[in-house]
């Protein structure tokens, strides 16, 4: 079966002693691609660097929305330009709105003001170069659904979405597409979500480091079989089938 994560950060620090035996150990399991996810000017140096010396990793360069109300307005916009610029990029994520932190950022705006006009910005760098969006949404969204609803964005794809039942069913009903982590075998939620959603609105993801399945383990994106079983079980289709199908999905928008 061929197996894609579209949604990984090894730009961090947790892999830098054995990226190699891991990346291996995910070809051997049929990871065919992953999307290492950037989230500030750094991350998304390391993510470019990643991308280049090993075929597997798709660099998606974005700025997580925590970071962006950490820095001076004028660096973000570099950024920005920088993402804009960028030819080699599959995509733009992470990106997005965060709300679960504070009300105000270093430089006296208001925190989600802040948010929002960079994740506007971001929209707009989507619109113009045709690069899907990699979209987290914490606490946040309705917001961030209204934002791409006022676009002319046809494939954003929200990471592991967590928002209420009627946004959910809102998203799919724009033809958006979610990509489902590991967790899946444990929140109900997220079971909920993959048996609304059309197979060809879904992706798989990990999340790497984070979101494991076992609680203190390292996650990789060879754990995407797991979330593949769970689709299949819910949605009563074969693995293999469900593995084609998203990584169809993942041709499709991504390449």
């Amino acid at each position: 079966m061929k197996y894609v994560d579209v949604h990984a950060h090894f730009d961090l620090g947790e892999y830098d002693s054995d990226l190699d035996i891991v990346l291996n150990d995910c070809k051997e399991k049929g990871v065919k691609a992953i999307i290492a996810n950037g989230v500030h000017q750094e991350s998304n140096r390391k993510v470019l660097e990643l991308a280049k010396k090993y075929d597997m990793i798709k660099p998606a360069l974005g700025f997580y929305p925590i970071h962006v109300t950490e820095q001076p307005w004028e660096k973000v916009e570099l950024e920005l330009e920088f993402i804009k610029k960028n030819k080699e990029k599959v995509a733009i994520g992470e990106v997005g709105l965060d709300y679960k932190f504070g009300d105000d950022n270093s430089h006296g705006d208001k925190f989600k003001e802040v948010q929002k006009k960079a994740f506007q910005k971001i929209i707009e760098i989507s619109e113009k170069t045709k690069r899907p969006l990699i979209i987290h949404s914490r606490k946040a969204e309705q917001d961030v659904i209204e934002m791409l609803e006022s676009s002319t964005l046809k494939n954003p794809v929200m990471h592991c979405f967590m928002g209420k039942k009627k946004l959910m069913q809102r998203i799919a009903d724009n033809g958006w597409t979610f990509s489902v982590p590991v967790i899946i075998t444990k929140l109900q939620q997220l079971q909920e979500l993959v048996a609304y959603t059309n197979i060809n609105q879904l992706l798989t993801e990990t999340d790497s480091p984070y979101l494991s399945p076992n609680p203190g383990e390292r996650n990789t994106p060879a754990n995407v079989a797991i979330t593949i079983k769970k689709i299949a079980e819910i949605k009563k289709f074969n693995e293999e089938e469900v593995a084609n199908n998203i990584f169809m999905n993942y041709q499709r928008l991504f390449l």
